[in-house]
C-alpha cells in the first residue's frame, strides 16, 4: 500500500484504497415449538415495555458517537501513511473509526496540537495550528492533511518526524465559510502555496452535486513550479468540468514554463475573475504577504476586516470577499 500512496500523492493525492472487512453470518436452527414460545414472549414484552425501550433507543442515538472530531476536546488520531508530494509538502493520512465521518462541514478546518517542552512552572506548552483537509468531507475511517514543511515552523516540523502509527491530538470543526450549493452565482479564488486547500474543499463540493451550478475560476500562485500543489488533480478536475477553470502563476519561472508570472496583478484578476457584483464572491488564502497585497488582512479579532490592495482597487467590497 505504501507503493500505491505514493504514486497516489505525486499525482492526485486525494483518493486513497480503504481495506474494507467482512463478516459472516452465523445460522441456527430452532424447533418450530421453541420458535413460538419464543416469538409470544417476545410479543409480551415488546407489548408492556414499548415506551421504555423506544426511550432507550432515543438515549442510545444521543450519546452515541456521529463524527470522529470533538468540537470541545482534543482527540488522538493515528497517522497511517505519510507520502511526499513536493520537495517541500507531505501528505498525512490519518485514521479513526471507519463507521464515521470525520464531521467536517464546506467550508472548515480542524485544529492541531503538539507539545512544546514545559513552561516556567512545569506545566506542559503546545504550538496550535489549524489545517484544512483535502480528503472529501464525506470520506468515512479517514482524514488527509497536506503540509507544507518550514525549516522555522514548529507544527511543520513536528508534522516532519512523525512516522506511521504516531498519534496527532486533534478537535474541531471550526467552521469558516458556510457554503451552500448556489449561494453566488460565480465563485473566483485567489490562493497562494498551501492555502489552496480550502478552495479544493468548496471546489469538489460544488464538481460533485449535479444540482450545483456555480462557476469557479481560481488564480493559484507559487514560487515556482516545482512548489505548485495538486496540479495534476487540478488540471484534472478542470478538464472534466466546464464551470472550473485554473490559472497559475510563478515567481519564478521555469525554461519552460507555459502559466503567468510575478505576483497577482489587476490585470490578472481582471481577465481571470468574475467581476464585482452580488452574483459574485472572491475567496483568498495564502501567505500574509500575499493576502496583504491581494486583499488585506484580517482583523486583529481574526475577523474578516476592511478589503483592501488589489480587489479593494478594483471594486470589491467586503460583502464579495472572504479571507480564510
Amino acid at each position: 500500500m505504501s507503493t500505491f500512496f505514493r504514486r497516489l500523492a505525486r499525482s492526485t493525492p486525494i483518493a486513497f484504497k480503504q481495506s474494507q472487512s467482512q463478516s459472516q453470518s452465523s445460522h441456527f436452527r430452532l424447533p418450530v415449538g421453541a420458535i413460538a414460545a419464543v416469538s409470544g414472549g417476545i410479543s409480551y414484552f415488546y407489548y408492556f415495555s414499548e415506551p421504555n425501550l423506544a426511550h432507550l433507543d432515543e438515549i442510545k442515538e444521543e450519546t452515541g458517537p456521529k463524527t470522529a472530531l470533538i468540537a470541545d476536546k482534543w482527540k488522538e488520531f493515528k497517522l497511517q501513511e505519510k507520502a511526499k508530494v513536493s520537495h517541500n509538502t507531505y501528505l498525512y493520512r490519518f485514521s479513526f473509526d471507519p463507521n464515521l465521518k470525520l464531521g467536517l462541514d464546506v467550508a472548515s478546518c480542524l485544529v492541531t496540537r503538539a507539545p512544546l517542552g514545559e513552561d516556567d512552572e512545569g506545566k506542559k506548552k503546545y504550538v496550535v495550528r489549524p489545517y484544512t483537509p483535502i480528503s472529501d468531507p464525506d470520506s468515512k475511517g479517514y482524514f488527509d492533511l497536506m503540509i507544507k514543511i518550514y525549516p522555522e515552523g514548529k507544527m511543520s516540523q513536528h508534522f516532519d518526524k512523525l512516522k506511521p502509527g504516531d498519534v496527532v491530538e486533534v478537535k474541531g470543526p471550526i467552521e469558516k465559510l458556510r457554503y451552500t450549493p448556489n449561494m453566488k452565482k460565480h465563485i473566483g479564488m485567489i490562493a497562494g502555496g498551501s492555502g489552496v486547500t480550502p478552495m479544493l474543499q468548496v471546489i469538489e463540493a460544488i464538481l460533485k452535486n449535479p444540482d450545483d451550478n456555480t462557476k469557479v475560476t481560481l488564480i493559484y500562485a507559487n514560487v515556482s513550479p516545482d512548489d505548485i500543489l495538486l496540479k495534476k488533480k487540478l488540471d484534472m478536475l478542470a478538464a472534466s468540468h466546464p464551470n472550473l477553470k485554473v490559472f497559475y502563476t510563478v515567481d519564478n519561472p521555469s525554461k519552460y514554463w507555459v502559466g503567468g508570472t510575478g505576483y497577482i496583478s489587476k490585470d490578472m484578476v481582471l481577465k481571470g475573475l468574475p467581476p464585482p457584483s452580488d452574483a459574485t464572491l472572491v475567496l483568498v488564502c495564502g501567505p500574509p504577504g500575499m493576502m496583504e497585497h491581494v486583499s488585506g488582512g484580517k482583523a486583529k479579532d481574526w475577523s474578516q476586516g476592511e478589503v483592501s490592495g488589489v480587489l479593494k482597487e478594483l471594486g470589491y467590497t467586503e460583502e464579495m470577499v472572504y479571507k480564510f
